[in-house]
């Protein structure tokens, strides 16, 4: 899928902002563009807002939704008035009527990984919220199922942050002498 210019009203509100030697917004949050895609960078306090206009302006289904660590990749493309935090949650949006798909990255600090749930406004978000707390210990507030989804619930840690302890299976070959 190609991607699409934005809509009549968000060009002139990036126009608007543009004019003003402000970095470009979109949704009242700061905007970028990557890969020809644009890329909206909410605040965890303005996050689930952002989402709820989203939809009002067409945008009827979350595609991915995932957790991404940077612990080891500190320095990344973002606005200069976006701080980069450890944890990353990206979001991706489609709108069918114009065509038109759009990423959201919220900054998670380490301190306080918790964002809100988008399952009172995209319902198909609940499992992809689940994997993101799974593996990176992301947090989402308000969810209605908020249990492991790929790990064992005994299960200590999260195994997608780069500080996760790489543990050691033994393996016993079929045929082969036990361990001693």
């Amino acid at each position: 899928m190609s991607p699409q210019p934005p809509t009549k009203d968000e060009a002139e509100a990036v126009q608007d902002t543009a004019e003003s030697g402000l970095a470009p917004t979109m949704y009242n949050v700061a905007m970028t563009e990557a890969f020809g895609q644009v890329v909206l960078h909410p605040t965890v306090e303005t996050y689930e807002a952002t989402i709820t206009a989203m939809k009002a302006d067409g945008y009827v289904s979350v595609i991915d939704l995932c957790g991404v660590d940077y612990l080891t990749h500190g320095a990344r493309s973002l606005p200069a008035d976006v701080h980069p935090e450890r944890f990353e949650v990206v979001v991706n949006m489609i709108a069918h009527d114009p065509l038109r798909r759009t990423r959201v990255r919220v900054q998670v600090p380490e301190s306080d990984p918790t964002v809100p749930t988008l399952f009172d406004v995209f319902p198909g978000t609940e499992a992809m919220e689940r994997e993101a707390f799974d593996m990176f210990g992301i947090v989402f507030t308000n969810h209605p199922d908020p249990t492991r989804i790929l790990m064992p619930a005994d299960w200590d840690g999260h195994p997608l942050r780069k500080d996760f302890g790489v543990g050691a299976v033994p393996v016993q070959f079929k045929g082969a002498a036990a361990p001693r």
